[in-house]
C-alpha cells in the first residue's frame, strides 16, 4: 500500500514528482515515464453501460428514420449509420487518448475518459422538429435527410465556435433558462412518448423498466455486477420471445459492409437552399444546449477528480458532429452525462475505445438490423424514460431552489409543442389535417389552437426567454428582465418565434419583417413595464 505522503491531498491519487512506491517494493515511477494501460478489467463494466446507451440511440435512429421519416434503407444503412460510425469511432478514441494523456501528465492511474456518443435530445429534436415536418410538407424523405445534414453540420459548427465562447454563453444565460428548455423536451417528447410505449406492452416492458429503476434509482448492485441497462434489455428480450411478440425470422443474420461515403454534395445543396432557415429556431438553440451541456459534463468530471481541458474537449465534440454530417449522418454527437458513474465503476480509458470499435462495427456491417430483429424496442425504452426523468430532475436540482418557478415556466412552451404534435397525429389518424378542419372548429371546443401553435413555433427560444425573465424577476433584476423581453420582441419581429402559416402541407414558420406583430408589440410592452419597475425600484433605494 502506498505511503500517505505519496499523494497530493488537493488532487486525489496524483503522484508527486519524487517517486512511486508500490507495496513493499521500491520501484520508482516518475510522471515522465508513467504509462497507464489502455485497458483494465473494469473497463468492461463501463463498456457494457456505454454500449447499451449507444445501442439504444442506433435502434431509435433506425426505427424513427424507417417508420416515421420513411427514409429508404439505402440512406439509413448506407449513409446515416456509416457516418455515425466514423464520428463515434473518432470521438471515442480521442477521449480515450485524452484520458491516457492526462493520466501520464499527472502520474495517476485512475483517470476515466469522458463518455461520448450520439446526442439523445438532438436526435429527437431533429427528427420531430426538422425532418418530420419536411416529410409531412414535401412527402420527400430524402430532402428531409439533406436538410438534416445541414442541421447536424451547423450544430457541429456551433459547438466548435462554442469552444471559444462557452464561458461567455453561460454568463449571459441563467442555468435555469438552459435546463428548463431541455426539461420540457424530456418530459414530453422523451418521457411521455416512451411511457406510452411501455404501457402499450406491459408484459414485455414493465419489468425491464423496474430493473432500470432498481439499478439507477436505488443504486443496487445487480448479480455479477452486470450493468442495469444490459440486464434490462436481456430480460425484455427474453420476455418478448417467450410471449411471442418477436418474429423468429429475425434471427437470420443480415450483414453487408457499408463504408462511409462523402456527402458534401447533398449537404451543400441543402445549405444553399433557404428552406433550412425554417428550422434555424431548432438548430441554433440545440447547438447552444450541446455546448453548455458538454461544458457542464466537463465540470462534472472535474468534480469527480478528472480535470480535462475545456477547449480541446469541446472542439473535438464539434468536429465529431461536422464529420458525421460530411459522411451522411444527420445526428450530432456530444459528451455524455455520467462520467462520475463510469469512474465509480472503475472504468478508465479502454471502455471508450471499446465502445467506439463495437458501435462502429454494428453500423458499418449492417448487423444493427439483426439486433433490431432480436431485441424488442420495449426492452430498452425504460432506459430512455429514465434519461428523460433525470433531465427533468436535474433542471430543478442543479439550479438554485428559488429559481424553481422559472424552470417550471420554461417547461410550458414544450408542452404546447407536444400538445400540437398530438393534435396533428390524431387528425392524421382520422384521415384529415389541421388545414382541412380549420382553426375555428377548435375554438368552438374551447381549445385556443392559435395560442398553442404560436407558442409551439420556436418554442425552444421561447422557453429560454420566459425562464430567463422568470429568473430576473425572482432576483429583482428588472433591467435584465427588460433586456430578455426586448430579445423576444426582436425574435417575434423576424418570425423566429410565434409566427406561422397554416398550409395544406402543415404548419410552417413565417420568416419576414414584422412576421408576428402582435407578439412584437406585446413583448415591447413587457420591456417598458420591466424598465419602469427597474427605474422605480432604483428611486426607492436612493430614497
Amino acid at each position: 500500500m502506498a505511503s500517505a505522503g505519496l499523494f497530493d491531498r488537493k488532487e486525489p491519487r496524483q503522484l508527486q514528482s519524487a517517486n512511486f512506491f508500490d507495496g513493499e517494493s521500491s520501484r520508482y515511477m516518475s510522471q515522465a515515464t508513467f504509462n497507464p494501460p489502455w485497458f483494465v478489467r473494469k473497463d468492461l463494466d463501463g463498456f457494457f453501460g456505454l454500449m447499451i446507451d449507444n445501442l439504444i440511440q442506433l435502434i431509435l435512429i433506425v426505427t424513427l428514420c424507417r417508420e416515421l421519416i420513411r427514409l429508404p434503407d439505402e440512406y439509413v444503412f448506407g449513409k446515416i449509420l456509416p457516418g455515425a460510425a466514423i464520428s463515434i469511432l473518432i470521438g471515442n478514441f480521442f477521449y480515450a487518448w485524452q484520458a491516457r494523456r492526462l493520466a501520464r501528465e499527472l502520474g495517476r492511474d485512475d483517470i476515466t475518459a469522458l463518455p461520448y456518443g450520439i446526442n439523445t435530445v438532438s436526435l429527437f429534436a431533429f427528427v420531430f422538429f426538422i425532418m418530420l415536418p419536411i416529410v409531412q410538407e414535401t412527402k420527400d424523405p430524402v430532402w428531409a435527410w439533406k436538410v438534416g445534414l445541414v442541421a447536424c453540420f451547423l450544430n457541429g459548427v456551433i459547438e466548435i465556435v462554442g469552444a471559444f465562447v462557452a464561458e461567455a454563453v453561460r454568463r449571459v444565460t441563467p442555468r435555469a433558462a438552459l435546463l428548463s428548455a431541455l426539461a420540457g423536451i424530456a418530459i414530453t417528447f422523451i418521457s411521455m412518448d416512451f411511457t406510452f410505449k411501455i404501457f402499450a406492452q406491459p408484459l414485455v416492458a414493465l419489468l425491464p423498466m423496474a430493473v432500470i429503476f432498481i439499478a439507477y434509482f436505488s443504486h443496487q448492485r445487480l448479480p455479477l455486477g452486470l450493468p442495469g441497462g444490459m440486464v434490462a434489455i436481456a430480460i425484455g428480450t427474453a420476455l418478448g420471445w417467450t410471449l411471442g411478440t418477436m418474429d423468429g425470422k429475425a434471427l437470420a443474420l443480415n450483414a453487408s459492409l457499408s463504408l462511409p461515403v462523402f456527402t458534401g454534395g447533398p449537404l451543400w445543396e441543402a445549405l444553399t437552399h433557404p428552406a433550412f432557415l425554417n428550422y434555424f429556431s431548432v438548430i441554433l438553440p440545440m447547438g447552444i444546449f450541446n455546448v453548455v451541456g458538454s461544458l457542464q459534463n466537463i465540470e462534472s468530471a472535474e468534480a469527480a477528480g478528472d480535470r480535462f481541458r475545456t477547449f480541446p474537449s469541446l472542439m473535438a465534440n464539434g468536429i465529431g458532429s461536422v464529420v458525421a454530417a460530411l459522411f451522411g449522418s444527420v445526428f450530432p454527437t456530444t459528451i455524455y452525462i455520467g462520467h462520475p458513474g463510469w469512474k465509480r465503476l472503475g472504468a478508465r480509458a479502454g471502455y471508450s475505445a471499446l465502445n467506439g470499435i463495437f458501435i462502429s462495427f454494428l453500423c458499418l456491417t449492417g448487423t444493427i438490423q439483426s439486433v433490431l430483429g432480436i431485441i424488442p424496442l420495449e426492452a430498452g425504452v425504460g432506459i430512455l424514460l429514465y434519461i428523460g426523468i433525470i433531465i427533468v430532475a436535474q433542471s430543478f436540482q442543479e439550479t438554485p431552489k428559488e429559481h424553481a418557478p422559472a424552470v417550471a415556466l420554461g417547461i410550458v412552451p414544450a408542452l404546447a409543442g407536444w400538445g400540437l404534435m398530438l393534435v396533428e397525429t390524431g387528425l392524421r389518424a382520422a384521415g384529415t389535417s389541421l388545414f382541412q378542419v380549420g382553426l375555428a372548429k377548435f375554438n368552438q371546443e374551447s381549445l385556443a389552437i392559435h395560442g398553442m401553435i404560436s407558442l409551439e413555433r420556436g418554442f425552444i427560444f421561447t422557453s429560454m426567454i420566459l425562464s430567463a425573465i422568470g429568473v430576473a424577476l425572482i432576483e429583482q433584476k428588472f433591467a435584465r428582465a427588460a433586456a430578455w423581453a426586448l430579445a423576444a420582441a426582436l425574435l417575434s419581429a423576424f418570425g423566429i418565434i410565434h409566427a406561422y402559416d397554416l398550409t395544406a402541407g402543415g404548419i410552417t414558420s413565417r420568416f419576414a419583417l414584422m412576421a408576428a406583430p402582435e407578439f412584437f408589440f406585446g413583448y415591447l410592452l413587457l420591456t417598458a413595464l420591466f424598465w419602469g419597475v427597474a427605474l422605480t425600484s432604483r428611486r426607492h433605494r436612493n430614497d
